[in-house]
Order: structure tokens, then sequence, then C-alpha cells
């Protein structure tokens, strides 16, 4: 490799992970954080926090600066290469099998009698691919808790001792190819099926910018899921959607909120499977894996290299 192309590839790198806050695609976009900082302040005024100020309460330094929060901002960088390395191409493996989902349709049933306009293709697609989507990402989730081996990659991400935004991105490289190679699947089936159903009337490339849903859900606090902000839903909207302080209990060391909250969005999942639990049942919440486990992964390097341990 030359050195012109080492260059090339940090600076790839280096574009990726800017993208966690230039791409509207990404939960972290800065239109989503700001659209956090509103709601944020709408639970500093109705906590009435006076003894400290706005600033201060969102932007504390022993969450954003301490050194959970710096091994967080380590593995954003480090996997933005390894997206650079495996899973952009895998993009392409996404678009292909989505491809192959319609030719086997269209080969095995030829004509379908249901022919759906471009409006009704973009419509349902984007219910349906939420749905599954939201779906399989619980399923992964719930194997990441329930299979031992799993549950060694996943430690990774519960290791957070403080959540901050970016806390979502504390991902073992492993766990990153599992979860990407998942949603690749999940989009390339629903792809594909809509695809037959219009007609192949649609760009592929075109289902790649559609989910309103997403939009709606970033806008409406999803950086606040990891944050020490407590901001609650209704309790009967609990049922359906998982409130940011909900998914803070998914972080809580506690063992009886252990493997609670596994949804994604929606919170449907859990309660059909009976692992939800809804912001009225639960008072105090502290983050991490523990004191027992603490010390195994208060470093970035600890973190990647501890799944790998016999223990």
């Amino acid at each position: 490799m030359s050195i012109q192309e080492i260059f090339d590839f940090l600076w790839e790198g280096i574009q990726v992970a800017l993208q966690y806050v230039k791409s509207t695609n990404k939960r972290t976009h800065y239109y989503y954080l700001v659209s956090s900082m509103v709601l944020a302040f709408y639970v500093y005024k109705k906590q009435k926090k006076s003894k400290t100020s706005f600033f201060n309460y969102a932007f504390n330094k022993k969450i954003w600066c301490s050194n959970s929060a710096l091994i967080d901002y380590s593995f954003i960088l480090f996997n933005s290469f390894i997206k650079v390395l495996l899973i952009l191409p895998f993009l392409i493996y996404g678009l292909k099998f989505a491809f192959n989902v319609t030719e086997f349709l269209t080969n095995y049933w030829r004509q379908t009698s249901i022919k759906l306009t471009v409006t009704e293709t973009m419509v349902y697609y984007t219910i349906v691919l939420t749905l599954f989507g939201d779906f399989m990402t619980f399923l992964i989730h719930y194997l990441y808790h329930k299979v031992p081996f799993l549950w060694k990659f996943h430690k990774v991400h519960h290791s957070a001792t403080s959540l901050n935004p970016f806390t979502q991105y504390r991902i073992h490289p492993v766990e990153l190819l599992t979860t990407n190679t998942v949603a690749l699947f999940s989009f390339g089936l629903i792809t594909g099926l809509f695809d037959y159903l219009s007609d192949q009337q649609i760009s592929k490339w075109s289902y790649l910018g559609v989910n309103a849903f997403n939009f709606i859900f970033y806008a409406w606090g999803a950086n606040l899921r990891h944050s020490h902000v407590k901001l609650k839903f209704f309790n009967c909207i609990e049922y359906l959607i998982i409130s940011p302080v909900q998914h803070q209990v998914h972080h809580s060391e506690n063992p009886a909120h252990f493997d609670k909250n596994l949804g994604s969005k929606l919170a449907i999942w859990d309660w059909l499977f009976g692992t939800l639990l809804r912001s009225k049942q639960v008072n105090k919440i502290t983050f991490g894996l523990g004191k027992e486990d603490s010390k195994n992964y208060n470093s970035f390097l600890k973190n990647l290299t501890m799944p790998f341990k016999k223990r």
C-alpha cells in the first residue's frame, strides 16, 4: 500500500466519522441534537433545577469529558475505519439481494395482481420496513442479551458508566458487523418485495432515503435516550414507543432492570415478549455493569479485547 493510499484511507475514515453529525440519516445529526436540546430544556424547566444553569445541566463536564465518554468517542473513530473496510461495501450486497428477491418473485409468480402506484409504494414501504426492521433489531438485541457468546460483545455497549448521545455508537466491531448484516437483510428483503409489487417503477437507490418515521423519531428526543436527561412519555405511549428514560433503564446496573426495554424504537415487542418496563415503574438509575466489571472495561483497548478473553 502506497503512502497516498494510506492517506486516502485515513481521510475516508475521518469523513465517515464526520457523517455522524452531517448526515440526516444519523441520529446525532446537528438538527436532531438541536431538537433534543429543546426537549432537554423542557425537562430542565420542569424539574426546576435552579441550582445550576441550563448550560451546565446539559453539558456537564463529568459526563461529556468522563473516561467513559472518551471511550465512546474512540469507538466512533475506530468503527469509522471498520465501516470503510467492511460495511460500506455491504451496501452493494444489500441492493443485490433486493434485486434477487425481485427476480425470484417475478420468476415464481410472474405478474402480480397487486400493482402499487409510486405513492402507495413509498407509503407502504416505509410502514413495513419500519415495523419489520424494528422487530429484527429487537430480535438481534434480544439474542445479544440472552446468548452468552453474543453478550460478551454487547457488554461493551453496556460498560458505559455515563451516557451521552454518542454512546449510541459505542459498539464492538463484531456487533457492528452483525447488526449491519441484519439491517441490510431487512432492507434487501422488503425493498425487493416492494420493487416487485410496484412493477419496478422506482430505482432501488431511491429506497435508501425513505423513512419518515426515522426523521420523526430522531427529531423527538432520540438523542436523549443516551443521556442523563429524564424525558418520559405518557404512560400509555410507553407501551408503544420507547421513551428516553425507558432506554436509560435498559442501561441500568440494577439486576432488576437487566434485559428490559430491548426495543429500538417501538415498545410493542417488549410488551409482547414481557420485557417492558415503563418509566413510572423505576426510581433511581445508575449506569454500567456494576463494580465487579467496571475495572475490566475502563479503557478503549480493554473494551476491544475483553470479549476474546476467557473468563
